[in-house]
C-alpha cells in the first residue's frame, strides 16, 4: 500500500477508485472513494492539486495536496 504522490494525483481520471488509509467500512474494509471529476491544477503553483471524489451514497469531497498521504490507488 503506497500513498498517492502529487504526480499520480494530477494524472487521475474520472471513475478511478481510491482507498482511504484510516476510514473503514462497518466490515473493516477500507473506505472506497471514486474520482468524480478532473483534478484541478494551478499553473503558478505546481505543488497544488484538488481532486473531486465521491464516497458513500451522497457524500462528496475534495482531496488536496495536504491529504495525499491518506489515500492510495486500488489494485
Amino acid at each position: 500500500m503506497k500513498t498517492l504522490t502529487l504526480n499520480q494525483a494530477k494524472n487521475l481520471r474520472y471513475g478511478q477508485i481510491l482507498h482511504h488509509v484510516s476510514n473503514k467500512n462497518a466490515d473493516g474494509t477500507p473506505q472506497r472513494w471514486r474520482v468524480s471529476g478532473k483534478p484541478k491544477t494551478w499553473i503558478r503553483t505546481l505543488s497544488k492539486v484538488k481532486v473531486p471524489v465521491k464516497y458513500g451514497l451522497y457524500r462528496s469531497d475534495y482531496i488536496t495536496e495536504n491529504e495525499l498521504d491518506l489515500v492510495y490507488l486500488a489494485d
